[in-house]
């Protein structure tokens, strides 16, 4: 399967306004952003557990990352509410359920092969700074390394943001809105910028927030 696998273009998906499709697990459901393969892919999604639903154990071969935007997700390591971040690495392994149910921003099949670090953050408890040379807009780390940066920002009612991407990323709004490219982007609305591409928004009358990936594509499985 293919969607979005493309990655010298820009991808901009509203995934509020996508039909839920079954997963091969009862009660789990998803929102294709991008997909580069089949059940074992290359894959961005939003995905969605029903209350007392689970995914049988399994191995994370190209590793884990992902984002609890509602409800509450859990494994054997632990509960994790709205709100955390979570890295799990190539090799990695866990048993996926939630009793109460919730909905994730989800990575599949993209880390290096050598990157080994568990993260478990969560991001309410996070303090913002300003965002250097940027008005209007703070932020917060969750992940570094060589080759990729995560963070949380808040975008101040009607900011005008610029932020390039010399190697590509991509931008989750998780509440308010902006405007780019005569475009509105609203809650779980999602843009992919390729190489050297970047970003000129105008924040919403109630500001954004939104999760920022900065880094290389990794458009397949290593």
């Amino acid at each position: 399967m293919m969607v979005n696998a493309d990655f010298s273009k820009r991808a901009a998906v509203h995934a509020a306004q996508l039909p839920w499709t079954a997963s091969p697990m009862a009660g789990v459901e998803r929102r294709m952003l991008d997909r580069v393969g089949g059940e074992v892919a290359r894959a961005t999604s939003i995905v969605r557990y029903a209350a007392q639903s689970s995914f049988s154990s399994h191995t994370h071969g190209g590793g884990e990352e992902f984002l609890v935007l509602d409800g509450v997700f859990q494994d054997e390591r632990g509960d994790y509410p709205a709100g955390f971040y979570v890295r799990n690495p190539p090799g990695s392994s866990h048993t996926p359920r939630s009793e109460p149910g919730c909905v994730i921003f989800v990575k599949l099949w993209q880390f290096d092969p050598s990157d080994g670090k568990h993260v478990r953050l969560d991001t309410g408890a996070l303090a913002f700074q300003p965002a250097a040379g940027r008005p209007g807009v703070s932020s917060a780390l969750l992940f570094r390394d060589e080759r990729e940066e995560v963070h949380l920002e808040r975008w101040m009612p009607n900011a005008q943001v610029e932020l390039g991407f010399p190697a590509g990323g991509e931008i989750l709004v998780l509440d308010g809105s902006f405007e780019e490219a005569e475009q509105k982007f609203q809650r779980l609305s999602w843009l992919r910028l390729p190489a050297g591409d970047s970003l000129r928004a105008a924040a919403g009358p109630s500001g954004c927030r939104v999760w920022i990936k900065m880094g290389e594509h990794r458009p397949a499985r290593a």
